[in-house]
């Protein structure tokens, strides 16, 4: 597993096409062989390859009595985290969504904010991993009622001053309307959610009470044609974040000052016109949270380029963009984001898997754009011809772990085809990654990255708040570790597990 590495950089820091133009026309699978390196900065950083794989059932039902899915984030919690030989434990923290809805067919549920529990285990000689459910905790409002995950449809509440979503009748009337989408766990025992409807991040205590709300700047709120909030899923804005694309990747540096926050992808205002594949050009908020947890405002704000692509894979103009579902921070400018295409088991689309991988982003040398009048007003970072304006230079990425690496799937029994005898098909929606470290002595920057899936509560038997939301398939819940080298995260980060 640990081969040298020095052997295959020098190929491997040509990186693909893909890496210099951002454009997949056709699958990126990966065609070298494990370890892969990738230069930063100066810095060399290595995908070892997967070491373990496990999955839950897609029928198994949480501590609340609904259908147990969703991973749209997870973390292990901070102190858990123990090595015995090879075998690895910690407590793990799964974040789910809005619960089961079909928005077509205007289906939604009162589905209660919650984080589930598991005692997880993995073993890397054997390549197992096990996840065994033992709880979770309710996430409630500053009045103690919990949240909902039903459409908000264009209902509002004030707390605190701040204007919440919130159904004024039906489904979760009269409570605040939450789609859960980035958990990051803080040192006290608190935790941060990332939310989809308002663009908001909301601070809880540890016992899941909320405390404190980061309002997004101007440019980020959802906004209506007047500059009114406009946070229902069900239309795109006038400006802000588009529909169902909000605060999908957040974490905190090691050290736990800085919160990056990471829209799913282009801002209302900094999209293409009509164009699935022009809503490239996401933006990156940094708050200092040292002192207060819940700033008002960001001290640095950035743009960065996703990738778009061909979604037939067939070598045509790229027509879609792969949005971002989740990012870790490894230091106070560099980051993991998780970018990925709409195909894969779940979709049901019939397309080929085109591109799933974990980008290293570094913000040194990009744009500041904090404190500007595309932060604090609806701006848009285009000009007249719908590219970037000169001027707003982006943060540069370089692919780190490319998820379509037939040979290693295969090994924990996994395949980005459809129907191979004894696999299954690798699902669509990755959305969920932690970093914990190796506690290898002879390898003190080995980090282990955990992805897990968002299966969207696809289950042939499924309930949700004790009514059925069956579907034809069973998508399983399922996590993939990898091992990488991640010089420059041992310092920092070593105090936050045993």
């Amino acid at each position: 597993m640990l081969r040298t590495v020095a052997a295959f950089t020098g190929a491997l820091l040509l990186g693909s096409a893909m890496a210099q133009t951002g454009e997949v026309r056709v699958p990126d699978i990966a065609s070298t062989p494990l370890p892969r390196a990738v230069q930063v900065g100066g810095t060399t950083y290595v995908d070892k390859g997967l070491v373990a794989a496990g999955s839950l059932p897609a029928g198994t039902v949480d501590f609340l009595g609904d259908t147990l899915g969703s991973f749209s984030s997870l973390m292990i919690e901070p102190g858990s985290w123990k090595r015995e030989g090879d075998t690895y434990t910690g407590v793990l923290w799964t974040l789910p969504d809005r619960g089961r809805n079909d928005p077509e067919h205007d289906v939604f549920f009162d589905y209660r904010g919650r984080l589930h529990r598991f005692r997880f285990s993995m073993t890397v000689g054997r390549a197992r991993l096990v996840l065994v459910p033992g709880g979770g905790r309710e996430l409630r409002d500053f009045d103690g009622k919990p949240f909902t995950g039903a459409e908000p449809r264009g209902g509002l509440r004030t707390e605190r001053g701040i204007v919440l979503p919130s159904p004024s009748a039906g489904e979760g009337a009269g409570k605040v309307s939450l789609d859960a989408e980035s958990l990051q766990f803080t040192r006290d025992g608190g935790f941060y959610v990332g939310d989809e409807y308002a663009a908001n991040v909301y601070r809880f205590d540890a016992k899941g009470r909320l405390v404190g709300v980061l309002v997004p700047p101007r440019s980020v709120r959802p906004l209506d044609a007047d500059g009114k909030p406009d946070f229902t899923s069900l239309r795109t804005p006038a400006s802000g974040r588009r529909n169902n694309q909000g605060v999908e990747g957040m974490a905190l540096s090691p050290d736990g000052k800085r919160l990056f926050v990471v829209l799913q992808s282009a801002l209302v205002q900094d999209s293409a016109p009509g164009d699935a594949s022009g809503r490239t050009l996401t933006r990156v908020l940094v708050y200092d949270v040292s002192r207060n947890a819940a700033p008002r405002r960001p001290v640095a704000h950035y743009v960065v380029r996703l990738p778009a692509y061909d979604d037939k894979g067939e070598g045509s103009t790229p027509n879609k963009t792969a949005a971002q579902s989740e990012i870790r921070v490894i230091d106070d400018h560099r980051f993991l984001m998780l970018a990925r295409d709409g195909n894969g088991y779940g979709a049901e689309n019939g397309k080929p898997i085109v591109f799933k991988s974990v980008l290293l982003v570094d913000t040194d040398g990009a744009s500041n754009l904090a404190g500007t009048t595309y932060e604090t007003s609806t701006t848009s970072i285009l000009g007249q011809d719908g590219s970037l304006r000169a001027g707003i230079h982006p943060a540069s990425w370089k692919p780190l772990v490319d998820l379509l690496d037939p040979a290693d799937l295969a090994r924990v029994g996994l395949s980005i085809e459809r129907d191979k005898p004894g696999m299954a098909m690798l699902s669509e929606k990755w959305e969920a990654m932690d970093l914990v470290p190796v506690l290898d002595p002879a390898y003190p920057d080995d980090w282990f990255l955990l992805v897990g899936n968002d299966n969207d509560f696809i289950a042939k038997h499924c309930v949700m708040e004790g009514r059925r939301c069956d579907s034809a398939i069973d998508n399983d819940n399922r996590i993939l570790v990898y091992r990488l080298t991640l010089p420059g995260m041992r310092s920092t980060a070593a105090s936050h597990h045993h």
